[in-house]
């Protein structure tokens, strides 16, 4: 057994609320900026967001695992990139894709299914491809993750701040107004202080381990990139519309991931050690593509 799968992170019950509450907050200013009209721009305009939906809820997963069976990591390893594989885009991927000049209604749309989506999505997902790998199913199982009281746990955290957001957007706008660009630039401090919280005491298991997990986080991220904008131009979908989609694929909510590590793992090292270094990796790679991008012109 390799060491990392040996490893499982100490986290007591006062610093998992810490981590259930940040995140809330993280929610809380995405929620900020959905509205009803983003759920029904999807009915309206489909076709970029169901492309982009299609490829966030089955091709991610399905090249998260074909990548497992390729460099055949470790079982927490690969357990961690379906994880990350699994859950709701990230809050940041609005930010950088008006940043890169794309479609940021497209981006707004796919987050705001995704996220709402992920109370079924993201437990079905993980089981599912989990499943049809060896080591991570053998590894779930070996957990006793119980489905249900994971929907409960994710549909409590993502339910309360999402609805409360977007209810003071829709009844008290100059409100939200003003918490917006607190919650926007905010969620880089907060996810942070998240990422910090979640390795105060457990920083040399990190060090020890991170070079482990930095290719399969490079080899999946670069090319959840690339899948979003590759399936969006044979989609003949507009190049704003391309750009939203490649940053959507590839800018993933691992603070959702690291609390369900936490929650129903028991801190299993590679697990979390993929989703806190995910999270640290997309925000460079984020911004690096947006910026770049930036300096292209859409014709």
């Amino acid at each position: 057994m390799h060491p990392i799968d040996q490893v499982s992170l100490a986290f007591d019950p006062a610093s998992l609320r810490t981590l259930n509450i940040i995140l809330g907050l993280i929610l809380f200013g995405v929620a900020l900026d959905l509205s009803i009209d983003d759920f029904k721009r999807v009915f309206r305009s489909p076709k970029a967001p169901v492309i982009g939906l299609f490829t966030q809820w089955v091709l991610l997963p399905a090249l998260a695992l074909a990548l497992v069976y390729l460099f055949d990591p470790t079982p927490s390893i690969a357990l961690g990139m379906l994880l990350v594989a699994s859950v709701p885009g990230g809050n940041l991927s609005n930010y950088f894709t008006h940043l890169s000049g794309g479609e940021t209604s497209v981006s707004v749309s796919m987050t705001a299914v995704t996220t709402a989506g992920a109370v079924v999505t993201t437990p079905i997902s993980l089981a599912f491809w989990a499943s049809l790998h060896p080591g991570t199913h053998a590894l779930f199982q070996s957990v006793e993750v119980d489905p249900v009281a994971m929907l409960v746990i994710v549909g409590t955290l993502l339910f309360v701040p999402i609805t409360l957001g977007m209810t003071i957007a829709a009844k008290l706008p100059r409100v939200a107004e003003r918490l917006r660009p607190i919650f926007k630039y905010g969620s880089l401090i907060f996810f942070g202080v998240f990422v910090a919280a979640a390795f105060q005491a457990n920083f040399d298991h990190f060090l020890a381990h991170v070079q482990t997990v930095f290719f399969p986080v490079l080899a999946l991220n670069t090319l959840a990139y690339m899948l979003g904008y590759g399936v969006a131009r044979l989609g003949g979908l507009t190049e704003g519309e391309r750009r939203a989609l490649s940053i959507e694929v590839g800018i993933q909510n691992t603070g959702l991931g690291l609390i369900l590590v936490f929650n129903f793992f028991e801190g299993l090292g590679g697990m979390a050690v993929i989703c806190a270094w995910w999270g640290i990796w997309h925000i460079l790679t984020g911004l690096t593509l947006a910026s770049a991008w930036k300096r292209v012109p859409i014709r």
